[in-house]
C-alpha cells in the first residue's frame, strides 16, 4: 500500500471511530461535526451547548456513541420556570423514540410540596413519566440531594450497571434516584435531552465505561 493510500485509510478510520472508547475518561468536546440534533435548534458557545425551546421532546445525539455500563458525568442548567425545564441525559438510545433517560425539573427543586418529582427516569416509548407516575407513585422519581440552585449549573452523574442505575447530584455521596431499567436495552447512544417546551444547557461531557 502506498503512503498517500494508507493516510486516506487511516483518515477514515479515525472519523469512523467512537467518540469514547472502553476503559477511558475524558471531558468530550460536543461540536456540530460529531453529533446530530432532533427536534431542535442547537448553539454551540465555548464549550456551552444550548437546545432552545419546542413543543415535545428534544435530542442532541453524540455520534458513534455507544455507551453500555460506567458513568455519565456532566454540568447541567434549566431554569426556575414551572413546566417549562426538563433537562438531562438520553442514554442506550436506538433512535429519536427509543431509548431510556434521567431528567431534572428544576422549578421543583426548592418546593417543599413537588420536590419529590425532582428528578425523573424514563424509558420510552412505553414508560414515560406520566405512565410511570400513575403505575409506580415515588419509584422513578425523587427530591435531590444537596439541593441545587434552579437556575444555576449543577453536576450529574450516572452510574450504569445494567439493569441498575444511580444519580448523583453536585458530587453528593449518596445517589439521588435508585432505579431498576425497565427497557431491555443494554447498550446505546448519548444525548442530551429538554422535554416538551424545555431549553437546556450542557457542558463538560465525561463519559467512562
Amino acid at each position: 500500500m502506498n503512503t498517500n493510500r494508507f493516510l486516506i485509510l487511516a483518515a477514515g478510520l479515525l472519523l469512523c471511530a467512537p467518540v469514547f472508547t472502553q476503559q477511558t475518561a475524558g471531558t468530550i468536546r460536543v461540536n456540530q461535526e460529531n453529533s446530530t440534533v432532533y427536534n431542535r435548534e442547537v448553539k454551540f458557545d465555548n464549550d456551552i451547548i444550548h437546545l432552545n425551546a419546542a413543543p415535545d421532546n428534544g435530542l442532541l445525539w453524540i455520534n458513534n456513541s455507544d455507551f453500555k455500563n460506567g458513568t455519565i458525568e456532566l454540568d447541567v442548567k434549566g431554569k426556575n420556570a414551572q413546566g417549562q425545564s426538563f433537562v438531562g441525559i438520553a442514554f442506550h438510545g436506538t433512535d429519536n423514540s427509543h431509548y431510556d433517560a434521567v431528567y431534572f425539573r428544576p422549578f421543583n427543586f426548592k418546593n417543599p410540596a413537588r420536590n419529590t418529582h425532582s428528578v425523573q427516569y424514563v424509558s420510552m416509548p412505553d414508560n414515560d413519566w406520566s405512565l410511570l407516575r400513575t403505575k409506580f407513585p415515588g419509584k422513578y422519581e425523587n427530591k435531590v440531594n444537596p439541593v441545587p440552585d434552579p437556575d444555576d449549573w449543577f453536576h450529574m452523574k450516572l452510574t450504569v450497571n445494567y439493569p441498575e442505575v444511580k444519580v448523583y447530584v453536585n458530587d453528593a455521596s449518596e445517589p439521588s434516584l435508585v432505579i431498576t431499567q425497565l427497557s431491555t436495552r443494554e447498550s446505546g447512544k448519548i444525548g442530551f435531552w429538554v422535554g416538551n417546551g424545555s431549553e437546556g444547557w450542557f457542558r463538560n461531557l465525561k463519559v467512562a465505561e
